[in-house]
């Protein structure tokens, strides 16, 4: 399922990050620390490597 705009891809990027241990946990918020307690690293990585270029800044 690919991100609908570049505000859910970047959070799933900074969920992935938190995920992989590159970040810390308490660095999440909004969306974010949603998407990284209620989602599979894979759905993670799928979200977040969508590419940018036609996506809305934010979803209507």
């Amino acid at each position: 399922m690919p991100a609908k705009s570049k505000k859910q891809q970047m959070a799933a990027g900074a969920a992935l990050a938190v995920k992989e241990g590159e970040k810390p946990k308490s660095s999440l918020k909004g969306a974010s620390k949603q998407m990284e307690s209620s989602m599979s690293k894979k759905e993670l990585e799928k979200l977040a490597h969508t590419k940018r270029s036609k996506l809305p800044d934010k979803k209507s």
